[in-house]
Formats: C-alpha cells, structure tokens, sequence
C-alpha cells in the first residue's frame, strides 16, 4: 500500500511540474518578423493548453495569416500554402469550451470559433488591432465572448501593424488575404502565387516558462459575457483547472468566426 501511495505521489508531482512548465511566454517567428505573446494560463488554462498542444505538435509551423481586417484583426493558424491555392486546413483536435476571462482589446490575442457555438474553438486565433470589446463587433458578448488567451507588448504590435498594412486581396473561396510583394496588377494578370508572397508563421517556441511574467501588461477583464477576472491576476501559471473543464468539450463543425 505504501509502495502504491508513494507512485500516486509520485505520478501527481510529475503532473504538477508538467503543467507549471506550461510556457507563460512563446515567440511567434513569421517572415515579416517576430513577436511574443505572454499567455494568461492561470485564468485560461484550458485555452493555453489547447494552444500549446498545437505549438508542441508543431502544427502551427508553416500556417498562414489568412485573414486581415485593417482595424479589426488579423486572424491565423488554421491553413498552410501548398504551392497554389485554395489554402489547406490543418488538422486540429477537440473543440474547447469558452473561458471569456478578458476583453478583447487592442493586442490581445484570442480564439476564432463557429458562429452559433461558443464551446467550438480548435486552431484558430486571432490578434486584436483595435479595442473590439463593444461597439459593433462586440466581441466581449458576441457568441458568448470570445476568449482571449494572450496580450503581445507595444514592440511587438508593430510587427503585427506591419502584417495589418499589406495589400489584401480576394480569391475564389478566400477574402481578405494579406500578401507581401504582390500587386493588383499581378492579381488582374492572375500572376501564380508563391509561398513567399503569403504571411506565414515559420515557428512559435516557448521563450520564457516562468511562472508570472505579467509585469508590463495589463489586461481588462471582460464583465459582459460574466467571465470577469475571478483570480485577481493576469499573469500566467500552471492550473489544475483545466482537468475538470476538459469533460465539458463538445464536438463541433469547422467553420471559424467570419
């Protein structure tokens, strides 16, 4: 009995130090540059850990930004380019159920979901260009609020500036496309694109494991849709949480906030 408490123990520590370790910080590499997004995983644990799971398998490397709305978002993570279009879906995992903890303000970052379904966010997110919290895109209250996971500091928001301020262009089954070095005249010359013309993500690595690196960020809790902040801190730690959320997933359709 005593050898099997111990191996308990023993197996519940390991889980401990395994979900501490979660990354409070990941660097997302793209070829227009790099930025950091400090994750909020003590008050969206089960967010995080879907994201990470994605940033462990490596699914997120070679996806591209497929979606920019100049004062709106600029929205990714859900298809790759294979040498022509239409863009190609990346496989995801379960559904997750919604954590509406913080609004949607300029430079945070959050997850895209089916309309309709607010427990149905995969692989896509999306990063806030302006305070879409109320107004007309209401993303605090809209579909429940959809939840934001992370906040990327000043200096890292111009990078994704940059990606907000190319050229967009609409293809068939795809709008709102972001490409570097590629013109409307190419586009009236129905010129091929190549990978280098779209926004792709390279590689998101986990930079900073520590337990709290909330220092410089302030993120605004979301009281519409009645997530609040009920942990009194933004920053970002491991959570036992997110064990007992997980048995609430639902098995949804694809189709992603338009």
């Amino acid at each position: 009995m005593k050898r099997k408490l111990i191996k308990t123990a023993g197996a519940a520590l390991a889980l401990l130090c395994s979900t501490a370790s979660y990354a409070t910080i990941v660097e997302v590499t793209t070829n227009v540059g790099k930025f950091e997004i400090n994750l909020f995983d003590q008050t969206t644990p089960v967010t995080v850990q879907n994201f990470l799971s994605y940033v462990n398998a490596g699914r997120y490397n070679g996806t591209v930004f497929h979606r920019s709305v100049p004062g709106f978002v600029v929205q990714g993570g859900g298809f790759t380019f294979d040498q022509q279009l239409p863009l190609k879906a990346v496989a995801t995992f379960s559904p997750i159920v919604n954590e509406p903890k913080w609004s949607n303000v300029r430079a945070t970052v959050a997850m895209a979901k089916q309309s309709g379904n607010p427990n149905s966010a995969t692989n896509q997110w999306f990063i806030n260009l302006a305070n879409n919290s109320g107004g007309s895109p209401q993303l605090d209250t809209q579909n429940s609020g959809f939840t934001v996971f992370g906040q990327i500091t000043a200096q890292g928001m111009e990078v994704v500036d940059a990606i907000a301020g190319l050229q967009r262009f609409t293809f068939p089954g795809i709008s709102d496309l972001p490409l570097r070095n590629y013109s409307s005249s190419d586009r009236d010359d129905n010129k091929p694109l190549v990978a280098s013309n779209l926004v792709t993500i390279e590689s998101i690595v986990v930079v900073d494991a520590r337990v709290n690196t909330v220092a410089g960020l302030n993120p605004v809790a979301n009281t519409s849709a009645g997530g609040g902040n009920n942990n009194g801190d933004g920053g970002s730690s491991g959570s036992f949480g997110w064990l007992s959320l997980l048995a609430g997933m639902l098995l949804v359709a694809r189709r992603r906030l338009r």
